[in-house]
C-alpha cells in the first residue's frame, strides 16, 4: 500500500525516535524490501528489537540480513499448516523451500517470536505448538510433516510462545517465564508437552489457567 519511498520515511522517523518497528512482511519481495530498508538505518548489530511480521517466504540471500542486522523473525507456525496445501501452486518447487523456514530464521539470532495471528488463525497456542513441532494440520496431515527441516524443537517452540516473545516486546523482564518478580501467567495441562505424542499436542486438556497469579479458569 506503500511505496518505498514512504516506507522509508516512516522508518526514518521511528529509528530517530525510542519507538520498535514491526512491519508485516509475507512474500519473499516485501521480506527484501523491508530487510533492506532496515539494514539501511540499522547499519550492524544492536538492540532496538525491529521485528518482521509472519516472515512466510524469504529467499536464502536475505535470511542472513535477519543476524546481520538483528532483527527478529515473528512467525505463525500455523500459517505453514494452513496453506501447505496449496502453497506449492503459488510458489513453484523452488520457493516453496523458502517458505515457513523457522530453523533457517532462527539460526540468525538463535531465537524468533511465535503466536497465534488470531484472529486469521485459530488463538489456541496448543495449535501453533503442534503446528511448529508436527508440522501437520489437526488430521495429523502430511503423514511425516511439511518441510520438517524447519520444524522447531519441543523447547524451541515452547521457548519462541513464552520467553523469546516476551524479549521480542521488550518484556522479558515482565512475563514470559516463571520467576519471581514477574507475573505468574502459566496453565496446567493433563500431559508434558514435551513427552505427549505428536498426535495428541493439539487436544492435550487445559486443567487450571493462572493470570497474575490468580487462578481464572
Amino acid at each position: 500500500m506503500l511505496s518505498a519511498a514512504e516506507l522509508e520515511r516512516s522508518l526514518t522517523q521511528i529509528y530517530n525516535s525510542d519507538f520498535q518497528a514491526n512491519t508485516h512482511c509475507i512474500g519473499d519481495s516485501a521480506n527484501r524490501l523491508i530487510l533492506d530498508i532496515y539494514g539501511k538505518l540499522l547499519k550492524t548489530k544492536n538492540d532496538r528489537r525491529w521485528r518482521i511480521e509472519h516472515a512466510q517466504v524469504v529467499d536464502k540471500q536475505d535470511v542472513p540480513k535477519f543476524g546481520k542486522y538483528s532483527i527478529i523473525p515473528s512467525i505463525q507456525a500455523t500459517h505453514a499448516t494452513s496453506v501447505m496445501y496449496w502453497a506449492d501452486e503459488r510458489l513453484g518447487d523452488e520457493r516453496i523451500k523458502t517458505a515457513y523456514a523457522f530453523q533457517d530464521l532462527l539460526k540468525q539470532n538463535g531465537f524468533l517470536a511465535n503466536g497465534s495471528d488470531f484472529p486469521v488463525e485459530f488463538v489456541n497456542p496448543l495449535y501453533g505448538f503442534h503446528s511448529a513441532v508436527a508440522r501437520q494440520d489437526a488430521k495429523n496431515f502430511p503423514e511425516g510433516g511439511f518441510q520438517m527441516e524447519n520444524a522447531l524443537t519441543r523447547e524451541q517452540a515452547i521457548k519462541a510462545m513464552t520467553i523469546w516473545s516476551a524479549y521480542s516486546n521488550f518484556e522479558e523482564k515482565e512475563r514470559g517465564s516463571i520467576e519471581t518478580g514477574k507475573m505468574a501467567d502459566f496453565v496446567i495441562l493433563e500431559d508434558d508437552l514435551m513427552l505427549a505424542p505428536k498426535q495428541k499436542l493439539r487436544n492435550v486438556k487445559v486443567l487450571n489457567t493462572y493470570v497474575g497469579g490468580e487462578k481464572v479458569y
